[in-house]
């Protein structure tokens, strides 16, 4: 047997030991700068305890436009990723064809888009969405960003959101161990109509239930038992005064360790006349909260705030043929605000949108305050009592008029809270404690942020104007508070992970295209050609030679 027969053998017998021994230990290695292709440490804590066969439909397939074959190409490298973790993992990815009505009324929307290509505009209509299922329950995991920024900056926020959408969906369907929510009621709270959607999809995740304190007066010992056994108090745009005793009750709820939602309206007007009249005049509303915000560290202040940056209403400006017609005009008292990004909560979420809200002071004390909602720097406040008047939609803009700098609408609170009724008289007897362990709350100065839209007596999506079709981020604004102040911070840390997506300059790219397509076909077939020739050449001289 030669040298040479001997490599070829030794070479063949090594790349056979090579693929036994890769069938055998998988390795791979992340070499991308942003690591993504590498799963975050929660991302596997969640994947080690299932321990039965999850099942994932995936609707991103069809023929829709390339730069969202990006979106599908990297959710089926994350759901290789997260199959390769745990082989418990089955995915198939479904093109929706024939099946949209079936898919709409499971309530997953498609979404139309327009999309221009080498200066061509098409619209496209598909279904970003995945349906996750293990045991016997299953959730819906939107896969697309809704923003306000443009196509390119929407794919890579998806992208980015993917390992959260679907450890957040595996999840939702994996978890046994769910906390208590309690929705307070008693003092003029928003209908459960209003709050449908937001309690919905709350209702995936946790346990809730209606709790009242109309009665407090009476049975104030026996309540504050019962609202301790909620991990969680949301209180949705109140109405009506709160009582020293319902008060106490709250403070000792929150000093002996529970958390809280608050959303509050401090302005109060007859919206039906704003709508009916065209104007409304705003005052200020009496909660009685004041003394007990101001204890924790913050101060809601009787005024509303405009923002130039701001959402558009629905105008009714004729009528046409029996039709009332529409249009809309943004509304300065309606701001869209966007959340902080530097905080895990509020990281890839698109601008809340707010109504009437008021500013908010944050005072002085040992309490750690992050701002999570901030208005824009152009801004005007307005007293109250305050004259509004839809015909100011008319009205020019000064910007120079809009002068008061950012305002601050949302805070979380961290730390020990001191109790608002140190040193005061208690209305009843209870395990009174003047200050909590470390503990947390969020604070909102608008009510209507969790609010849905009614339309023919049925809910509609918070995340939705059903006028405009404008998209907001209320709904994963709240959804994403609510996990933090209850510690589910494992995933939302995953929300803070960036992946440094290169986007293509598309305006470059059209116009040196012919010069790319010349080096990228053409060059090599010349060089070749030339290569060819010269072979050629050679060959002939070194044989005319002989």
């Amino acid at each position: 047997m030669s040298k040479y027969t001997k490599h070829i053998i030794l070479f063949i017998l090594g790349l056979i030991l090579l693929n036994t021994l890769a069938s055998i230990f998988y390795i791979r290695w992340d070499l991308t700068s942003d690591k993504r292709y590498t799963l975050s440490k929660e991302s596997k804590n969640l994947l080690n305890n299932i321990d039965q066969d999850v099942q994932i439909k995936v609707y991103l397939k069809g023929n829709f436009p390339l730069d969202f074959k990006r979106l599908e190409q990297e959710t089926k490298q994350h759901l290789d990723e997260l199959k390769i973790y745990n082989n418990h993992i089955h995915y198939r990815f479904i093109n929706p064809k024939g099946i949209e009505e079936k898919l709409i009324k499971k309530g997953l929307q498609p979404s139309r888009l327009t999309v221009e290509e080498d200066g061509e505009i098409s619209e496209s209509l598909f279904f970003p969405w995945a349906i996750i299922s293990y045991k016997n329950k299953s959730t819906q995991v939107p896969l697309l960003v809704n923003t306000v920024n443009g196509q390119e900056e929407q794919i890579q926020k998806s992208i980015e959101n993917l390992e959260f959408a679907f450890s957040n969906g595996i999840h939702q369907v994996s978890n046994h161990k769910r906390k208590n929510i309690a929705i307070l009621k008693g003092n003029g709270e928003l209908p459960d109509i209003y709050v449908y959607d937001f309690l919905k999809s709350l209702q995936k995740k946790y346990n809730l239930a209606p709790f009242t304190i109309a009665d407090a007066e009476n049975k104030p010992e026996q309540l504050l038992k019962d609202l301790q056994k909620f991990d969680l108090c949301i209180i949705a745009k109140p109405t009506k005064p709160f009582s020293e005793t319902q008060k106490l009750l709250l403070d000792q709820y929150i000093i002996h360790g529970k958390k809280t939602l608050w959303m509050i309206d401090e302005a109060y007007a007859e919206m039906d006349s704003l709508r009916a009249t065209g104007e409304a005049l705003f005052t200020p509303r009496q909660l009685n909260l004041t003394d007990l915000l101001f204890a924790y560290g913050v101060r809601i202040n009787p005024n509303i705030v405009q923002d130039l940056y701001s959402s558009k209403i629905a105008v009714a400006t004729g009528n046409v043929g029996g039709k009332t017609q529409f249009q809309s005009f943004l509304w300065p008292y309606y701001p869209l605000v966007v959340p902080n990004s530097n905080l895990a909560l509020s990281k890839n979420i698109e601008a809340v949108n707010l109504k009437f809200p008021s500013s908010i002071d944050t005072l002085k004390n040992t309490i750690h305050k992050s701002i999570l909602l901030e208005s824009s720097p152009l801004t005007q406040i307005k007293g109250l009592p305050q004259m509004v008047s839809l015909s100011s939609i008319a009205e020019e803009r000064k910007p120079d008029l809009f002068n008061h700098k950012r305002q601050l609408f949302g805070v979380l609170l961290e730390g020990q809270f001191v109790s608002a009724y140190t040193n005061r008289t208690k209305t009843f007897k209870t395990d009174y404690k003047a200050q909590s362990i470390p503990n947390k709350m969020i604070v909102i100065s608008d009510g209507d942020i969790c609010s849905n839209q009614v339309l023919n007596g049925e809910p509609t999506r918070l995340d939705i104007d059903k006028w405009t079709g404008q998209h907001f981020g209320n709904k994963d604004f709240l959804l994403n508070a609510v996990d933090y102040l209850l510690d589910n911070k494992g995933l939302l840390s995953i929300r803070n992970k960036s992946l440094d997506i290169k986007l293509l300059n598309k305006e470059k790219i059209s116009k040196e295209k012919g010069f790319w397509q010349f080096i990228n076909i053409i060059l090599p077939l010349l060089v070749l050609f030339l290569f060819g020739m010269v072979f050629f050449y050679i060959r002939k001289l070194k044989y005319t030679s002989k």
